[in-house]
């Protein structure tokens, strides 16, 4: 059974930088970040693999980082140059014990579980 705890978030000025951490337990495969703002659907944002290959959505890279202390079971997401389009409710994802195709990396049907979301406000 695959639990995780998102912490970190929080409130910021355009242009500058806040971290998020998932601390996950149970067998993980694929990770990743997501983020729903109100009235819009869940976006991919970052994903990372077991071997460490990440993948980025457009309006991200460059950006932010997503990284994993596998030692720690614990997922990180580095967000800079933040701009108020980002302010969304970001939650961390994990495919329970597998990968995941890399067509469907950023799709959030093909995660099993989340966590409970952390607010990241850019003004």
């Amino acid at each position: 059974h695959v639990q995780l705890v998102e912490s970190g978030g929080g409130s910021v000025e355009a242009g500058g930088s806040l971290s998020l951490s998932c601390a996950a337990s149970g067998s993980i495969g694929c990770m990743g970040w997501f983020r729903q703002a109100p009235g819009k659907e869940r976006e991919g944002v970052a994903s990372i693999n077991t071997r460490g290959s990440t993948n980025y959505t457009d309006s991200v890279k460059g950006r932010f980082t997503i990284s994993k202390d596998n030692a720690k079971n614990t997922l990180y997401l580095e967000m800079n140059n933040l701009k108020p389009e980002d302010t969304a409710m970001y939650y961390c994802a994990a495919a329970a014990g597998r990968e995941i195709p890399a067509a469907q990396i950023l799709s959030a049907k093909a995660y099993d579980a989340w966590g409970q979301g952390t607010q990241v406000t850019v003004s």
